[in-house]
């Protein structure tokens, strides 16, 4: 049961310290989000262009079909138990992710957290931005070829990007930027239409692609099995772990989503929803789109923009890629842009509101030409995967702090105050034993990504630094009780 004490009447009532309070960090008077809400929002999260490509790599690991299903459901069934998990503490108390890292880093401590998921949430804000740009050219090249020179990077190049990329670049990021500006309520209406899109169009193409091909095209291994018996194995673990490792990211800052949760049954039933139904349909039409189009097309296409592309009609060319560009808008809004929001908003919450934060996030996201990045593994790898070693450990010193040391007790007006009287105050607001949990977590986890003897190790980075920092913050906090 959590202590939520008395919620203020407005967001910045005189009790709240203003270094850690404005308005969108408050507790929520209201919260009015219902199961589809929260079901919209996975959908938006799976429904990508991204989403469908790690769905259709896990059916080419050479696995047989039903490992692979097996894999999936195990995956997605571990992500949705601890979203549930990081769900309640937000939930109950009505305050975002940063804000309940208060509990267990101190309430200065906590911008630690904020700040690591906030660069990686940029990171990838920009790189999402950059791949709804490409299939919005797809759209722009089909409707007027004559601007083909333009999409040539070596005529009409700057910093590594064609003229025609930066105008679908800028075009979508004033997009995503608009949307965002006009609040969270938008942000709902928006995710509640993207997802449901998606599938429309998932299901139009495979109709296409059946009646095109025949019913008895349909394979669901498209890949040849190379792993059996106890070999495969060691393949479905690193399936598993790369369902986990692709939803760690919105996963770790779910709080600021399950927040506006009408009631915390309502979030779990909008994840069950959102997460094992949602992402076992789409996988499987994935896959049979994905198998199909070797037969129609001639050969194994794993991007969706690249199959509407193939089809004979400009309208549904148009109409799918610019389906699949909304997804992706739709995923890098509520995966990408929200959380820095709030995350840059609480270093300094009365001179960065949630629409400041949100917009550093966004011209942040153009300084680190994400394009370049992610044209070269090499540099996406190091990059994201270090800071990838650090969402693990967040996660683990979260979830000892509200069910393990405090049982479930938080006291909601001593995440605002900075008075060392606060139960949130430890050493002049920072927690040494939180901060120490997560270095020693991400020393760890990143290890297998930087030392080659170790590269085996690499794909369960969140799973090691995770279960490292929550041992050694829950024996610690403990040892010092």
């Amino acid at each position: 049961m959590t202590e939520t004490a008395a919620r203020p009447a407005t967001a910045t009532t005189p009790e709240y310290d203003p270094r850690l309070t404005n308005e969108d960090l408050a507790p929520l008077k209201k919260q009015t989000w219902g199961s589809y809400n929260i079901f919209a929002f996975w959908m938006s999260d799976v429904h990508s262009v991204g989403g469908y490509v790690t769905a259709g790599s896990l059916f080419m690991l050479g696995l047989s079909s039903w490992q692979v299903l097996l894999a999936l459901l195990v995956g997605i069934g571990i992500v949705q138990v601890f979203c549930n998990l990081v769900a309640k503490p937000s939930q109950v108390t009505g305050v975002p992710y940063p804000v309940i890292c208060r509990a267990s880093f101190g309430v200065l401590g906590a911008n630690v957290p904020a700040i690591i998921r906030g660069l990686i949430a940029v990171a990838w804000y920009g790189i999402q931005t950059y791949l709804a740009s490409a299939a919005l050219n797809v759209v722009l090249l089909k409707l007027f070829p004559a601007l083909m020179p333009y999409a040539d990077v070596q005529q009409y190049g700057f910093l590594g990007l064609p003229l025609l990329g930066w105008g679908s670049f800028a075009v979508l990021w004033l997009v995503q930027a608009a949307v965002f500006w006009t609040g969270m309520e938008t942000i709902r209406r928006f995710i509640d239409f993207c997802g449901p899109a998606v599938y429309v169009v998932m299901f139009v193409l495979t109709g296409y692609l059946i009646y095109r091909a025949g019913w008895g095209a349909i394979d669901l291994s498209i890949s040849e099995v190379r792993h059996t018996g106890l070999a495969s194995i060691p393949v479905m673990l690193g399936a598993i772990a790369l369902v986990v490792s692709y939803f760690s990211g919105p996963m770790l800052n779910f709080g600021d989503f399950s927040r506006y949760g009408r009631s915390f049954a309502a979030v779990k039933r909008g994840n069950l929803l959102g997460l094992p139904v949602n992402f076992l349909l789409f996988s499987v039409l994935v896959v049979v789109t994905t198998s199909l189009t070797l037969p129609v097309f001639g050969e194994l296409i794993t991007d969706p923009v690249e199959t509407v592309a193939r089809v004979d009609s400009t309208f549904a060319i148009v109409l799918g890629a610019l389906t699949f560009t909304i997804a992706t808008i739709g995923i890098n809004i509520v995966a990408n842009f929200i959380s820095p929001a709030f995350d840059f908003s609480n270093v300094s919450p009365q001179k960065i509101s949630w629409r400041a934060g949100g917009m550093i996030a966004a011209v942040g996201s153009v300084l680190i030409t994400p394009w370049n990045l992610y044209n070269s593994p090499e540099v996406i790898h190091y990059t994201l995967e270090v800071l990838g070693a650090f969402i693990g450990p967040l996660f683990g010193v979260l979830i000892a702090d509200y069910y393990l040391v405090r049982k479930q007790k938080v006291v909601v007006d001593d995440l605002f105050t900075m008075s060392p009287s606060g139960r949130y105050h430890y050493r002049k607001g920072y927690n040494p034993k939180a901060i120490a949990a997560t270095a020693a977590g991400a020393v760890l986890a990143v290890l297998p990504v930087l030392v080659p003897a170790l590269a085996g190790a690499a794909q369960y980075t969140w799973f090691i630094g995770m279960a490292v920092a929550l041992a050694v913050y829950t024996l610690a906090s403990r040892s010092a009780r």
